[in-house]
């Protein structure tokens, strides 16, 4: 495991503070079966990672993260290049601003370790789907977006809001505001 080795590398030298990145929901998504472990392992990992680094006697701060808007570009990205673009039903996003989560990460780095620290979230929550036909929008494409059912305790999870901090929407760029930015500079 990546955290491991980084906990064995930072454990022979002076560390001061050891600051790691998670994501909202890592301890509140269950991935318990093979179903939730296949399109949610992530959470799982990062929750493994979070007990390594809190276990490792070294100072800590974790920050949890929510998407990167970039990730939800990739996702969108993929799924245009199909004539429907599915979506997974009844799941929200908060997506948040790589380079904000960076200067918060900055931010933590020079101040003292701080334990498990408030989330990070973005300004908005919205519907997977809506954030596809915004991102459809700003493309000038049209699909058809179809809802599609994720079985599992973790994707029920995320159903109920697991991956989201609705009481921390620190960050400030929109989706739409990140969208315009990204289409600007691929002109």
């Amino acid at each position: 495991m990546k955290a491991e080795n980084l906990i064995r590398a930072a454990s022979g030298t002076r560390v001061r503070h050891l600051v790691y990145i998670s994501v909202v929901g890592a301890d509140r998504v269950p991935v318990k079966s093979g179903i939730d472990r296949a399109m949610f392992g992530y959470f799982a990992s990062k929750r493994a990672a979070e007990q390594i680094v809190i276990n490792s006697g070294l100072p800590w701060t974790i920050l949890r993260a929510t998407q990167f808007h970039d990730l939800l570009l990739t996702v969108a990205q993929a799924m245009m290049k199909m004539p429907i673009m599915p979506v997974f039903a009844g799941f929200r996003f908060q997506p948040v601003d790589s380079s904000e989560v960076a200067a918060r990460l900055v931010e933590l780095t020079l101040g003292d370790p701080a334990g498990l620290v408030s989330d990070l979230g973005g300004p908005r929550i919205d519907k997977m789907s809506d954030l596809m036909r915004t991102y459809l929008r700003a493309q000038g494409k049209r699909r058809l977006i179809l809802p599609v059912w994720l079985p599992g305790r973790a994707a029920r999870a995320h159903r109920a809001g697991a991956n989201l901090t609705p009481y921390h929407t620190d960050g400030k760029r929109t989706w739409e505001e990140f969208l315009a930015d990204h289409e600007a500079c691929h002109e």
